[in-house]
């Protein structure tokens, strides 16, 4: 099982991720969505998955200067918007195997442990 967790370093919740993650002795890789931004085939398949309003970091500076038009957009618009401008992601998003598994790191802890069961 390879798991990849997607977010930036300094984000207290990827930061709460990924200790969890230690915790629980779960290895997994870390790419920085600023250094590495995601392929746009990638976010596509997220949004997919999940669609797009959970994948939304709508705390971030990057939401808030995006005009009024946004809450109007089709998925195919935010699709665009998170592969121009990473930031507008919700961190950490995380795969198993390429697979979309989970966003933001929010659930009990015995919702992460079903989610990473292996």
């Amino acid at each position: 099982m390879a798991l990849t967790v997607y977010g930036i370093p300094t984000c207290g919740t990827v930061k709460k991720a990924k200790s969890w993650l230690d915790s629980q002795k779960i290895t997994y890789t870390s790419v920085d969505l600023r250094a590495t931004p995601p392929a746009r085939s990638r976010v596509q398949a997220w949004v997919e998955a999940v669609g797009s309003r959970a994948l939304r970091n709508t705390s971030g500076g990057s939401y808030r200067a995006l005009g009024p038009e946004k809450e109007s957009w089709t998925e195919a618009e935010w699709v665009e918007a998170f592969s121009r401008d990473p930031m507008l992601i919700k961190r950490p998003v995380i795969e198993r195997d390429g697979i979309f598994l989970t966003v933001g790191f929010a659930q009990s802890e015995a919702e992460l442990k079903k989610i990473f069961a292996e």
